[in-house]
């Protein structure tokens, strides 16, 4: 069973100081509830470990009591016990040599979605090549956004980028749209705006969007 970790370990040694802990960094019962449902072992942590989350989490600039304090602390949990204990420090030089971004750049998507310390590098490098290489999104524009970074890039970021370039390419978007809208609206919404409303235009766009998030590179949408 899920709580098999929480039922092996001591109430009162283990599970009750980190509870009581968990209430002075500011989370609700609701919040160490959704914690314990999550991640069981970390209500279950040796209480000196769950401490080193919690400065793991400040240092990664997401404070105790914050909205995401909660995501930092199931973000930093996922990671090895070595890594939360020297404060996540190699991740945060990942994502910065990665993105190119400043200490300030990184302290701000990091705070922002917590969540980016538990992507795998390869997913991590390759979006960096396709946003900040092939897209020429600067290093600032993905730090303030970072929940880009937890998207699809095959299934979503890729095809979704073809599409509105073939648009811009052949004049049928009157102002450029904010990429980061694109990639955030849902595959209902993004259709209608950009792909059903040109079908007279470009018939063949919703066969070569279907065909891109299946991970193929239909003709139209290879630009030079």
């Amino acid at each position: 069973m899920k709580f098999c970790t929480l039922l092996s370990h001591s109430l009162e040694r283990v599970v009750k100081p980190n509870v009581a802990y968990l209430r002075e960094c500011g989370l609700g019962d609701c919040d160490i509830a959704k914690l314990c449902t999550a991640r069981p072992r970390l209500i279950a942590s040796n209480p000196e470990h769950v401490q080193a989350m919690v400065t793991c989490a400040e240092n990664i600039g997401v404070p105790r009591g914050s909205v995401m304090f909660r995501h930092a602390l199931l973000a930093v949990s996922s990671l090895g016990k070595e890594e939360f204990l020297l404060g996540c420090s190699a991740r945060v030089e990942y994502l910065r040599n990665t993105f190119r971004w400043t200490d300030a750049e990184v302290n701000i998507a990091v705070s922002k979605y917590p969540s980016v310390l538990n992507r795998s590098k390869e997913s991590l490098q390759r979006r960096s090549e396709f946003l900040i290489s092939e897209m020429g999104l600067g290093p600032p524009y993905i730090a303030h956004r970072p929940v880009i970074l937890g998207l699809s890039l095959e299934g979503r970021l890729r095809p979704r980028y073809y599409a509105v370039k073939f648009l811009q390419k052949n004049g049928l978007l009157k102002c450029d749209p904010s990429y980061y809208t694109v990639f955030k609206e849902s595959d209902l919404v993004f259709k209608k705006k950009f792909i059903h409303s040109h079908k007279e235009d470009a018939p063949h766009l919703e066969k070569d969007y279907n065909a891109a998030c299946k991970g193929e590179v239909p003709t139209n949408f290879r630009f030079t």
